[in-house]
């Protein structure tokens, strides 16, 4: 059960609050039929964890497609193309943009990210949950295309916590780690304002299991405040945490 104290307002600073979304399972209008897919989008700071929460996510549940996004950055070692991302050039990113073959797309930290259409468009019609990982900017995006998708932001328990997960990946220089650190502040202040449901990454197993619920409509946030404390989160209590 989390704690309602959430020292990480205190650590970036924060954007004014707001209750988290029933956790009721979405179903996307766009097609018009209740047996269609849904989209679920998952966004959080660099080295939160997010990844392979969505991972464990699709291993737990049945009918789930994993988008894997495009990209203009270099592939870091231990990374597969074609399964953490489609690595591809400026060149090659702007002509998919050009013909329309991109969901999303925004730049982030001087790369190039999107999300690639048809593959997304085919497995909704097949009434697949397609989870998109997507930062904030992307997130806004595909909102607009689907206004019923489930919104989910991933948390770490401090600034302390991120900064030794980004350390321990070795994926930026010190200069990229201080850049992602420092652009943390504002997605998070994003997360209160656009994301239906807050998940802190303290302990793997618990973010996923939370996120399962979310997607399966059984959210924690639908339970009695003495089930989940963290669902009636107000503003008062952020602003103790802060202090």
């Amino acid at each position: 059960m989390l704690d309602t104290g959430y020292s990480m307002l205190g650590d970036f600073g924060s954007s004014e609050p707001r209750p988290s979304g029933s956790g009721r399972v979405l179903i996307i209008e766009r097609y018009g039929m209740q047996d269609k897919g849904k989209v679920v989008i998952v966004s959080g700071p660099s080295g939160v964890g997010k990844s392979t929460i969505c991972r464990e996510v699709a291993k737990r549940l049945n009918n789930i497609y994993l988008s894997v996004s495009v990209t203009t950055r270099p592939r870091s070692p231990g990374e597969t193309h074609g399964q953490d991302y489609w690595f591809i050039s400026e060149q090659e990113f702007a002509e998919r943009i050009r013909q329309g073959l991109l969901l999303e797309y925004a730049e982030v930290f001087g790369h190039l990210y999107g999300t690639p259409k048809g593959k997304v468009d085919q497995q909704l019609m097949a009434g697949k949950t397609v989870i998109l990982e997507i930062d904030v900017q992307g997130a806004k995006q595909a909102k607009t295309i689907y206004p019923n998708a489930i919104m989910i932001f991933i948390l770490p328990p401090s600034a302390k916590v991120l900064a030794e997960r980004m350390g321990r990946r070795g994926r930026d220089d010190n200069e990229e780690a201080e850049e992602r650190l420092g652009g943390a502040s504002s997605e998070i202040a994003s997360a209160w304002q656009y994301y239906q449901h807050l998940v802190i990454n303290e302990d793997l197993q618990q973010a996923v299991k939370e996120v399962v619920q979310i997607i399966q409509g059984t959210s924690l946030s639908e339970r009695s405040a003495d089930e989940n404390p963290q669902a009636n989160v107000g503003r008062d209590d952020v602003r103790r945490a802060q202090k």
